[in-house]
């Protein structure tokens, strides 16, 4: 028997990346998950490794309408929710201040500032019915660090995300309600290739991967109903941003 025997997931940005491996982790645990995503056929692809107890609810996390509409469905035929991992974003090439466009920065906030509140906000209602439900947003290490990497629309939004995240926590404990903020440093996932800079295969092996993210996530899902992990950082030992620092000339 696994730990979430009778728990349902929805994981949003399933097709590939950090939310396929949370998919299939919170599967392997025993959870009956429910993968959204925009690419119909990777999802399939997910669901087809999962094998059962996996339900398919495609759809845009960035447009309110589509977010209701699965949450409507998983209440209707599901009739619970009890992990909502809110993995769905999205970053840009063009992501300094010299070269931010308009659309670029709109589409990066809608990604993973917007999608994630219009998440939170189709799924509380039936968690605060159940008393009970884990939340775990995606954010990223430029959630709480500055720095130049991931660009000031990313940032913003990823920033944003934490402060939702914990006003959760302050606003629905006593809903029996617990909502993490999952930091993530650099994984090998199909988000590198909007970098500036190409990132080689020889980088990509030495960062974490979509299954080490998957993990946790399964970890915090798993945790008794009386604890919350508010924040969580996860990064690389082989850590690109300390490795440059080291070689910076010392001042």
């Amino acid at each position: 028997m696994g730990k979430l025997d009778g728990k349902v997931a929805w994981v949003t940005g399933a097709g590939s990346g950090i939310g396929e491996g949370a998919a299939y982790a919170l599967a392997a645990e025993g959870a009956t998950v429910v993968i959204t995503g925009r690419r119909v056929p990777n999802l399939e692809k997910v669901a087809g490794k999962i094998g059962k107890n996996v339900h398919i609810q495609p759809g845009d996390m960035t447009v309110a309408a589509d977010v209701d509409r699965i949450v409507a469905w998983i209440k209707s035929t599901l009739g619970r929710l009890d992990i909502f991992v809110a993995n769905a974003g999205a970053n840009i090439p063009k992501r300094s201040w010299a070269e931010m466009e308009h659309a670029g920065a709109d589409l990066v906030i809608a990604a993973n500032l917007n999608s994630a509140f219009y998440g939170a906000i189709a799924v509380l209602p039936m968690m605060r019915a159940q008393k009970d439900g884990v939340i775990i947003f995606t954010a990223s290490m430029a959630g709480r660090f500055i720095g130049g990497l991931s660009g000031a629309a990313y940032t913003a939004a990823k920033h944003g995300v934490v402060a939702m995240s914990h006003s959760i926590n302050m606003q629905e404990c006593i809903n029996g309600i617990r909502s993490t903020a999952l930091l993530p440093g650099e994984v090998a996932t199909e988000i590198l290739d909007k970098r500036p800079v190409p990132v080689s295969a020889e980088d990509r092996a030495k960062m974490a991967q979509s299954e080490d993210v998957g993990d946790l996530v399964r970890y915090i899902a798993c945790l008794p109903a009386h604890i919350c992990i508010n924040e969580v950082m996860i990064t690389p030992t082989h850590n690109r941003g300390y490795l440059a620092s080291l070689k910076a000339p010392r001042l």
